[in-house]
C-alpha cells in the first residue's frame, strides 16, 4: 500500500515536472523539435492504450444468453419496422398513382 503511494506520488512529481517544462519553453519562445514532438506523440498514445486497457477491464460483458435474446429483439424490429415500410410505400404509391392517373 505504501509503494502505491510513493508510485503515486512520484508520478505527480513527474508530471508537475513537465508541466513547469512546458511552461518554460512556452515563456521561453522556444518550439519544441521534431524529436520532442515524436516523442510526445509517441507518449500520448502509449497513455491512450494504457486508459483504454484499464476502462475494458471495469466493462461488464453480456452472457452469450443475453447476446442471443439481444440479438434476436434487433432482428424482429428491423422486420417489423421493414414490413411497415413496405405496405406505407405500396399505400402512398397507390395514392400518388391514382391522383397522377397514370
Amino acid at each position: 500500500m505504501a509503494d502505491k503511494k510513493a508510485v503515486s506520488a512520484a508520478a505527480k512529481g513527474d508530471q508537475a515536472e513537465k508541466k513547469a517544462d512546458k511552461k518554460d519553453d512556452k515563456k521561453s519562445g522556444k518550439k519544441p523539435g521534431f524529436f520532442a514532438k515524436v516523442k510526445d506523440f509517441f507518449v500520448r498514445l502509449g497513455k491512450y492504450f494504457k486508459d483504454t486497457k484499464s476502462e475494458l477491464k471495469k466493462v461488464v460483458w453480456p452472457s452469450k444468453k443475453q447476446v442471443r435474446i439481444n440479438t434476436i429483439t434487433v432482428l424482429v424490429v428491423v422486420l417489423i419496422a421493414a414490413v411497415v415500410l413496405v405496405v406505407l410505400d405500396l399505400v402512398f404509391g397507390g395514392v400518388i398513382h391514382l391522383l397522377i392517373g397514370g
